[in-house]
Formats: structure tokens, sequence, C-alpha cells
């Protein structure tokens, strides 16, 4: 797909454990990187287009710290805000919305009960609905999903999961590449596009931007936003310049 008239958004990924920011590789081997709220804010001062705060080991232990996170990131931060980790029903979704999220996004309790989705979506809208897919490659467009966090195979087939979900009523999917993430040596492409092919609601990838070229790669795929961490929390680049890479490119990007 020609990236003519494209618009990207280019958003900030947090991944938060306890009261901390933190990076992985392969989402293991986490290193602290600091206060989530400092980041955010320097995030959306940059221009980031939305902010994904999700809580990595939530559904292990079956809590979240995130609701007072996100209600003082929501003090200082203007941007669609899309919050996961942990999130099991729609009273959980419900206390984050209230605290200042705009989007749920939920991997683990949907794959345990697709039904969840529907009752998200039903409640609170499609477009608040995000489906978090955390996928490994099994083969040559063959990908299957995995939950807590990268840690529990499901067998499940992440394209048709997927399709099952927007069925369901999710109204975005997060693509989270686990061969990808935290490398820096580009998206999982083929998994965007797969599942772009087969569902018509905005797709976000997520996992291995190191280079300008890796997001040329991506531009011939038809996601609608990449989600960045490691290059924005090393300092490696800025949203100022991946935002004139984007540019250059040939995509649309909002003007801030």
């Amino acid at each position: 797909m020609s990236t003519h008239n494209k618009s990207i958004r280019l958003i900030a990924r947090l991944d938060v454990k306890g009261e901390n920011l933190i990076k992985g590789v392969h989402l293991e081997g986490l290193r602290v990187m600091g206060n989530p709220q400092e980041f955010a804010r320097k995030y959306y001062e940059d221009g980031a287009d939305e902010l994904i705060y999700m809580d990595i080991v939530a559904s292990l232990y079956g809590r979240s710290n995130l609701i007072e996170i996100v209600r003082r990131t929501a003090h200082d931060v203007f941007v669609p805000m899309t919050v996961g980790g942990g999130i099991r029903s729609v009273e959980d979704a419900g206390k984050l919305l209230r605290a200042g999220a705009d989007k749920i996004a939920i991997n683990t309790a949907a794959v345990k009960r697709p039904e969840l989705v529907s009752e998200v979506a039903r409640k609170f809208g499609s477009q608040c609905m995000v489906l978090s897919i955390e996928a490994k490659r099994r083969g040559v467009g063959n990908w299957e999903v995995y939950t807590d966090c990268g840690r529990e195979a499901t067998g499940i087939d992440a394209v048709s999961w997927a399709v099952k979900a927007v069925e369901h009523g999710a109204g975005e999917i997060l693509i989270t590449s686990i061969d990808q993430e935290g490398t820096r040596k580009g998206f999982d492409t083929a998994l965007a596009e797969a599942i772009s092919e087969r569902v018509n609601v905005p797709i976000i990838c997520s996992g291995g931007y190191g280079q300008p070229d890796h997001l040329r790669e991506l531009s011939k795929t038809s996601v609608d936003g990449v989600a960045f961490a490691d290059v924005l929390h090393y300092r490696r680049a800025t949203l100022g310049e991946l935002r004139s890479v984007s540019k250059s490119i040939g995509y649309h990007v909002r003007l801030v």
C-alpha cells in the first residue's frame, strides 16, 4: 500500500511495573527507566499523538497500580491515553476510564473470555475497546497469541483471533511482536499486514523500531499507528525526529 496521503499516529508506549517505567527485550529482562509520569509528560510535550500505558505484570498478580498513575498523568497530558494490563471486567475498565484513560487495551482476559470484548464495547463504545495481541512467529505466515506479558502460549492463531475480536466489537488492535520487541531490528511487518488484510479497524504496530528504514518498511503496510518505547526511553531519537522521518517517507503527520 502506498503511503501517499496516508496518516500515521506516533505513539509513546510506557510499560509499567509497580511505580516504575521499565523496558525489556522480548518482554523480558526488565530495566527500570524512571518515573512514568515524567516520561509521559515529556513525550506529550514533544508531540506524541497518543500514549499507551501497559502494566506488564498486572495479569500475573491479578492487580494493577495503573489507576493512580493514569490519574496523575491525566493532569499533565492532553492526548488520548490507551491503558492496559490486568483488566478483567467492565468494572476494571470503567475505573481506568474515570481515572482519565480514553481507551482500554485487553489481552489476557479477552483470550480467556472473548465476551469481555463485547461487554466493554457495548458499555463504552467500540472505539474504546482495544484488543492487545502479543504474538510470536510460528513459521511463515503463522503467529501464536501469548498472554500474561508474553509468558503463556495459547495455541491460538493471532490473525484468526484478531478477526474474532473485531466481530466481538474491538475497535482497534495493538499488535506487539514478541520476536521483535526491544531488539531494534525492525517491526514484524508481515504480522501487521496479515492482520490488517483481514480486519477493518485501526492497527497499531509495536515492537522493534531501531532506525528510519524500519518506518519505511512499515509504510508498505496498512497500519495506522506506531508505538515507540526503546528509542524514546533511551533517547536515541525524539518524537520530533520520528515525525520528520515519517513525513520524509510520505506519511501525513499531525502538525505540532
